[in-house]
C-alpha cells in the first residue's frame, strides 16, 4: 500500500482526483471538481481500477458509470490529509 500512496503523492493530477472522491461519483463529476480534462479523469480511473485503489459500482453501464475509492483508496485518501 506505501508503493501505492507514493505513485498517487508523485503525481498532481492522480492526487487531485482522489481528493474529490468522497463520495460515488462518476467521471465528468470528477473532472469539474478536481478542474481536469475528462480524458486525463478517465485514464487515472482506470489505474486506479488496476491498482484496486477505486472501482466502478455499476460496470454493466455503457453510460453514467459511477466510481468510487476501496477501503485502499480510503486509506490512502486518509493519508493525504
Amino acid at each position: 500500500m506505501e508503493k501505492d500512496y507514493i505513485w498517487v503523492i508523485r503525481g498532481t493530477q492522480r492526487t487531485k482526483i482522489l481528493k474529490v472522491m468522497n463520495k460515488p461519483k462518476m467521471p465528468t463529476r470528477i473532472k469539474d471538481d478536481a478542474e481536469l480534462a475528462l480524458n486525463n479523469v478517465s485514464d487515472i480511473l482506470r489505474e486506479f481500477r488496476e491498482k484496486k485503489i477505486a472501482k466502478c459500482i455499476n460496470p454493466k453501464e455503457k453510460t453514467g458509470r459511477v466510481y468510487e475509492l476501496t477501503a485502499k483508496g480510503m486509506r490512502i485518501r486518509e493519508m493525504l490529509d
